[in-house]
């Protein structure tokens, strides 16, 4: 689950830039079960889990939805809050009670346009986890194509 690309932004951002957006973080909490987003929607925050798991998956035209990720302690929740057109490429759903950090997309980006070495360093970090998922995503669409 904590691959070295998912790894928590404790030990990918400086300590001065993780710092500044905690104090934007907001604790919130979801019940087993609970969908915090879907595919298509406006992806307009984004959460660092404190405790529990939540499934990432994707709609596959003519299956049930396919689980491609497991996310757990310290684990991003989302990346499409930061790329244009900030809309959710996957689902989440809470397969615990989960504890977690919430930002607002919009004051995280407005930072990160403010202050660039904080923006580079967001953007290496959502970088980094969004390529450890396309990754996940193909290996998972493999895996239900195979005989």
């Amino acid at each position: 689950m904590n691959a070295p690309a998912t790894a928590g932004m404790l030990r990918a951002l400086p300590a001065e830039h993780r710092h500044r957006l905690m104090r934007f973080a907001r604790e919130v909490s979801f019940s087993q079960g609970a969908r915090l987003f879907e595919e298509g929607g406006r992806a307009d925050r984004f959460w660092i889990i404190r405790t529990g798991t939540v499934d990432l998956d994707m709609q596959v035209p003519g299956r049930r939805t396919a689980v491609i990720e497991t996310l757990g302690r310290d684990e991003l929740i989302g990346w499409s809050w930061l790329f244009v057109p900030h809309a959710w490429h996957l689902g989440a759903e809470a397969t615990s009670p989960v504890h977690a950090y919430e930002f607002d997309a919009t004051t995280i980006r407005s930072m990160c346009k403010d202050d660039p070495a904080l923006g580079r360093c967001v953007t290496q970090w959502v970088g980094d986890i969004l390529a450890h998922r396309l990754r996940s995503a193909r290996t998972r669409l493999l895996d239900l194509s195979a005989p």
